[in-house]
């Protein structure tokens, strides 16, 4: 492969406009050029129903994400909001400033009964608008006032701010965390998620959480075949020797305007290996179409090269030991789960 380089991707045209906004090359916003949208929705927990997700209750306090992954399947996501699916999913961040409120609201209903929250299940809860806005930090605050049971995902090392939460969190709850790692070259990763931390970071995260006594994993997401498939063994490995319990994998999705945003950065970054590594995306979905949505097909995909990939994953986490399986998210039970009144009353026969 030839040396890469990354900016920014351009931002195709939403689907739901006549007219779509263009950027001539080198415009564009820069990665200082960040606006916070708010938003005022009424309510944070998003339920779902999907067979081959793998938890059911999701906290976003983000839509957007500046780690700027040309690969995001929830790029999107924006068009519903009036935006791109390119830059200005990645400069346009829009934030939920009474997440914490809204949780604490829907954990009163007597309908919830102490279900597993993924924190998130869309974009990063971690990404860098967290550090000021403490948005994640604050559910998190919520999540262990009534032990409730979380998993996170994250590309973040921002998370490290939090160890003492989460730390408190899953003696107190239940805790999974996964980082979302899917390369071990730098200069790789940089082209393609130009703003999240490094890989090797990442993995000192798993260490620093591992050694405190937290559940954590890793996520190789996506793979891309043609692209970083070679790199999943030595990333699950790297992950193991950082003390790692669990690993994931999803093939990589292209819903909508992502497959515009990947395929030019692809193309800009590795113009000589831009033809195969479509080719062989397009040969893990059937041989023409660069996305599948049916469920079970969309995140493993199908055909001689998809199934290879499964088997390298499933041959490789039996090796190291690593538990590969899809109970990785369910938490202890039963749920620890009790309202502070609850909690209150109990501690005051002692």
């Amino acid at each position: 492969m030839s040396a890469v380089k990354s900016r920014p991707a351009a931002n195709p045209t939403n689907r739901f406009h006549d007219v779509g906004v263009t950027y001539e090359d080198g415009e564009g916003p820069p990665p200082a050029n960040v606006k916070l949208i708010e938003d005022q929705s009424r309510s944070i927990l998003a339920h779902n129903d999907s067979p081959d997700v793998g938890f059911s209750h999701s906290v976003n306090p983000y839509r957007g994400c500046l780690h700027a992954c040309c690969y995001c399947f929830a790029r999107p996501s924006h068009e519903y909001l009036d935006m791109g699916a390119g830059t200005d999913f990645d400069t346009k961040i829009v934030v939920k400033p009474h997440a914490a409120e809204l949780l604490r609201e829907a954990f009163d209903k007597p309908s919830w009964k102490g279900e597993l929250v993924m924190f998130s299940g869309v974009t990063d809860c971690y990404q860098a608008v967290e550090s000021q806005l403490e948005l994640t930090k604050q559910c998190l605050e919520v999540c262990l006032e009534y032990r409730n049971p979380v998993a996170i995902i994250t590309k973040s090392a921002l998370i490290e701010r939090d160890l003492d939460l989460i730390v408190e969190l899953h003696k107190q709850a239940g805790v999974h965390l996964s980082m979302s790692i899917a390369w071990v070259d730098p200069k790789l990763a940089r082209a393609l998620e130009p703003w999240a931390p490094a890989p090797e970071r990442r993995f000192k995260v798993i260490e620093k959480f591992a050694a405190s006594g937290v559940p954590v994993g890793v996520m190789c997401a996506p793979i891309m075949p043609g692209l970083n498939d070679d790199q999943m063994v030595r990333v699950l490995e790297r992950a193991k020797a950082a003390g790692a319990q669990t690993a994931g994998w999803v093939l990589l999705r292209l819903p909508g305007a992502v497959a515009t945003v990947f395929e030019e950065r692809v193309r800009e970054a590795l113009p000589l290996a831009a033809d195969k590594i479509m080719h062989l995306i397009r040969e893990t979905r059937g041989g023409e179409k660069l996305y599948d949505p049916r469920w079970h097909k969309r995140g493993r995909g199908e055909g001689v090269y998809a199934q290879t990939i499964a088997t390298m994953f499933e041959t490789t986490v039996k090796r190291l030991g690593l538990n590969g399986g899809d109970d990785r998210y369910q938490p202890q039970q039963p749920t620890r789960f009790a309202r502070p009144e609850k909690l209150k009353s109990q501690l005051s026969l002692f």
